[in-house]
C-alpha cells in the first residue's frame, strides 16, 4: 500500500505559490511533462499553448495549440508566446546542448547572439539561472512545473510496497552528503551507493547513463554484490535554478534502477519531480523496489564540499 504524503511536502517560499492568471506557455523539451502540464493547465480553464523544440518535444504536444521552432529560431518562440497572449512561461523537458556553430540564428538569435554563445559555457545551473533572467528581462513571468502541477512534487514517505532497510537508510543519508558535495561544484543531481560505498556520480551524462554504467560494472564483475543492494539517491544542487531544472523521476528511471541491480531510490521530497505518479508506483512495486521521498538533512542543504 502507499504510504505518499504530498501534506508533507517541505515548503519552497513564496514564489511557489504566485498566481498564474493568464494564458500559460510551455516551452517544450523530452518527456511527458509537457503534456501532464498543458493538460492541467487545462483542467483549470487556462488556455495554453506550446512551443515544441524539433528533435527533443514529443509529436504528443500537437494535442494542444502548439508551435514547432527549431534550436536558433528566437523570433519564432517569442512569436509565438505573444500572439497567444503567454506572459506566464515553463521551461520543462531534457534537452540536448545544441552545437552552436551548426544552429542558423533568426533576425531575432541574431540581435542576442553573445547571450546565446554564452549558453556554450558554464555549467548546467550557471547557464539555466542565465536562462531564466534572460525571459524575465523580456516580462515573462517563470514558472516551476510544480507551479502547475503540485502533485509531480514527491512529498515525504514511502510510496508503494516496499521500505528501505537500515542499510539503505544509511547509504540513502550518504548519498544525499555525496549529492550536495556534488552541486557546490555544479556537477550533478544523482549518485548511487552501496553499502556504505561510493559506485557511480552523474556528471554530463545523466541518470539513465549512469545507472548504465553500474549495469556494466556488475557484469564485469568491478562491483560484486549480494542480491538487490544500493540506492540511486537524487536531489537539487544547494542553491540552483529550480523553476528549470528539479530532477524527475519516472517509471523509466525505476526500470534502469532495477536493471542495474539496485534494492531501491530515494529522492528530496519537496525538489523532485515525478512523472506520472501511479505508474512510477506500480512499476516499482512489481520490480520489488523501495521508492521514497526524504526531507533533505538540514546540513546538506547549505555546506561546502
Amino acid at each position: 500500500m502507499s504510504r505518499h504524503r504530498t501534506d508533507d511536502v517541505p515548503e519552497r517560499g513564496d514564489r511557489s505559490k504566485r498566481h498564474i492568471d493568464g494564458p500559460l506557455g510551455i516551452v517544450a523539451g523530452r518527456g511527458p511533462l509537457p503534456c501532464l502540464l498543458a493538460e492541467a493547465a487545462t483542467a483549470r480553464g487556462l488556455p495554453v499553448h506550446i512551443v515544441g523544440i524539433r528533435g527533443e518535444a514529443s509529436d504528443e504536444i500537437e494535442r494542444f495549440s502548439h508551435t514547432w521552432m527549431k534550436w536558433g529560431e528566437l523570433g519564432k518562440l517569442f512569436g509565438a508566446l505573444d500572439d497567444h497572449g503567454c506572459r506566464d512561461l515553463v521551461i520543462v523537458g531534457g534537452v540536448n546542448r545544441p552545437d552552436l556553430a551548426n544552429v542558423k540564428f533568426d533576425f531575432t538569435a541574431v540581435k542576442h547572439l553573445p547571450f546565446l554563445l554564452s549558453l556554450g559555457k558554464g555549467g548546467d545551473d550557471n547557464i539555466l539561472s542565465r536562462i531564466v533572467d534572460f525571459f524575465e528581462q523580456k516580462g515573462y513571468r517563470v514558472h516551476g512545473p510544480e507551479e502547475v502541477l503540485p502533485d509531480l512534487l514527491v512529498g515525504v514517505g514511502i510510496l508503494g510496497d516496499k521500505a528501505p532497510s537500515g542499510e539503505d537508510r544509511a547509504d540513502i543519508e550518504l548519498g544525499f552528503r555525496v549529492v550536495a558535495s556534488l552541486g557546490h561544484l555544479d556537477i550533478g543531481q544523482a549518485a548511487v551507493i552501496a553499502k556504505g560505498h561510493v559506485l557511480a556520480v552523474e556528471a554530463a551524462e545523466g541518470t539513465d547513463a549512469m545507472l548504465a554504467r553500474i549495469v556494466e560494472l556488475r557484469q564485469s564483475g568491478r562491483v560484486s554484490l549480494p542480491g538487490r543492494a544500493g540506492v540511486l539517491v537524487k536531489a537539487p544542487k544547494p542553491g540552483q535554478e529550480q523553476r528549470i531544472d528539479l530532477p524527475t523521476i519516472g517509471s523509466e528511471t525505476v526500470r534502469r534502477a532495477a536493471a542495474a541491480g539496485l534494492a531501491g531510490i530515494a529522492v528530496a521530497a519537496g525538489q523532485v519531480l515525478v512523472a506520472e505518479l501511479a505508474r512510477t508506483i506500480d512499476a516499482a512495486n512489481r520490480q520489488g523496489l523501495f521508492l521514497v521521498g526524504e526531507p533533505v538533512p538540514q546540513e546538506t542543504k547549505s555546506s561546502a564540499p
